[in-house]
């Protein structure tokens, strides 16, 4: 596992990525900090939540990223462009506790599965694989207070 904390209680894995995907591949680990099976609904502003990607810097090209949920809650994977001068974490959140998506790239949300679904359930493992041009990149789990509640994560694509 990516970086170690006594607070965190993962979930075992049920199910695991395909194996050999394309391109270079990104290990994103989702995980809810201080929670065990016993929590459910929606997360809290200041819910301790992390998103962790391994390796953060990778050649331009193919990426194939594969999102293992460590965690008790569903959670996604979604790529969204950053703009020069802004940082990952400088997002507002809206009413309804997501960040727009307005420019996204792809998004692992389907639990065993490829692509775009409704999150990827306590346990699994999602995916995706997408072309990024060299920039930056912001690695974020968009449902409700997860962004503010610290899942999100900066990708630097080298040319």
């Amino acid at each position: 596992m990516m970086g170690g904390d006594s607070t965190v209680h993962y979930s075992r894995l049920t199910c695991s990525g395909p194996g050999a995907l394309p391109g270079s591949q990104v290990t994103v680990m989702l995980a809810d900090m201080g929670m065990t099976s016993m929590m459910g609904g929606t997360a809290p502003l200041a819910a301790r939540m992390m998103l962790r990607a391994a390796p953060a810097t990778i050649p331009a090209g193919q990426v194939s990223l594969v999102a293992d949920n460590m965690g008790w809650r569903t959670h996604e994977l979604v790529i969204l462009p950053l703009s020069v001068g802004a940082s990952a974490g400088q997002r507002r959140p809206g009413p309804d506790g997501k960040v727009d998506e307005t420019g996204s790239l792809g998004e692992a949300s389907t639990p065993c599965g490829a692509g775009a679904g409704d999150g990827i359930t306590a346990g699994s493992v999602g995916w995706t694989t997408v072309t990024l041009a060299p920039g930056r990149y912001e690695l974020v789990c968009n449902l409700p207070n997860h962004y503010a509640d610290g899942m999100r994560q900066e990708l630097v694509v080298t040319g």
